[in-house]
């Protein structure tokens, strides 16, 4: 099986490229995969690839693709004859998105769509990442279930409820698969930011009135590998198992970080509960979007980590 995976160098795209790695030697069906963005990789993944491989030999290289440019797409899945498309690329910065919101269309709809006609066109599968930010605009206080109706709160969520739509009206082989509140040990997350401030500041005031759940980005790519052996089409919610504010998600960074790490002190910084409307934003953000993960369990046999254990895992790497 031929693999793309587009927008290969963020948190995602870096993950799989560990998990490519780790499958040349691996049990399961042969997959080869081509890692594709519009930027190279830069030389601090590549050297955090490099040591979370463990001496196996990782693919740091990048092929440009546009996915804005839909023939630039139809050539490379003729070229290297394509039979699935990982689409890890977006748009994700949310204030900015208020700003940006053609931009985010074309990001977060536009290019899905390219990505959908190319599969539908070469019989290919699409598996496509979006976001609990679909939600949010009703008083959710259970998990979000596949089957309930995007309620975007902004031009982020709802650009990207637009590219599932995309993606459907194509008519291509799809698994769109949800995620929420994504870190990993590469590129700008909470974890790396909240390592750097509970380091740095005696005091940092975190919302406690935004729930959800962290979810690992290494745990959400091997999701990834078991849909793309055996996949089923259709909508997915996957995040780590567990629920928690951002600032229960601080409090355990900092104390996790120091049981590692003591030396740095992370513990002593007062980390205070605070409202979301005193970090006044564009945006409203989801105050509730738990994700429902009994269908992707029931569907691919998958166990999912609990959320501090994975958090453990990547710290771990980190420090």
């Amino acid at each position: 099986m031929n693999i793309l995976v587009t927008g290969a160098n963020g948190q995602l795209g870096n993950e799989m490229r560990l998990l490519a790695a780790s499958r040349h030697s691996g049990p399961g069906p042969e997959m080869e995969f081509l890692f594709t963005d519009v930027t190279e990789a830069s030389e601090e993944s590549a050297t955090m690839l490099r040591k979370l491989a463990g001496g196996a030999p990782v693919d740091t290289s990048t092929r440009r693709l546009d996915i804005t440019d839909l023939d630039a797409v139809r050539t490379l899945v003729r070229e290297r004859r394509i039979d699935a498309i990982v689409n890890c690329a977006a748009f994700t910065n949310v204030d900015a998105a208020e700003e940006r919101a053609e931009l985010a269309e074309l990001l977060n709809a536009k290019a899905p769509e390219n990505l959908a006609l190319a599969m539908r066109e070469n019989g290919g599968l699409l598996i496509h990442v979006s976001t609990d930010y679909v939600f949010g605009g009703d008083p959710y206080n259970t998990p979000c279930r596949e089957d309930q109706t995007g309620t975007p709160t902004g031009v982020y969520g709802l650009t990207k409820l637009h590219g599932e739509q995309a993606i459907q009206r194509t008519g291509c082989r799809y698994v769109i698969l949800r995620t929420a509140w994504l870190y990993s040990e590469f590129g700008k997350n909470f974890v790396r930011t909240m390592l750097r401030l509970t380091a740095e500041k005696p005091r940092l005031s975190v919302v406690f009135d935004q729930v959800g759940t962290p979810t690992y980005a290494g745990d959400l790519a091997s999701a990834i590998l078991a849909i793309l052996a055996g996949p089923v089409c259709g909508i997915y919610h996957y995040s780590n198992e567990g629920v928690c504010s951002w600032y229960d998600f601080t409090k355990r960074i900092a104390e996790m970080a120091d049981q590692i790490c003591p030396e740095a002190g992370r513990s002593a910084c007062d980390i205070r509960p605070c409202h979301s409307d005193e970090f006044p934003s564009p945006v409203r953000r989801p105050a509730f979007s738990v994700l429902d993960k009994t269908k992707v369990k029931a569907t691919y046999g998958l166990s999912v980590p609990y959320w501090t254990d994975s958090l453990r895992k990547c710290l771990s790497a980190l420090l």
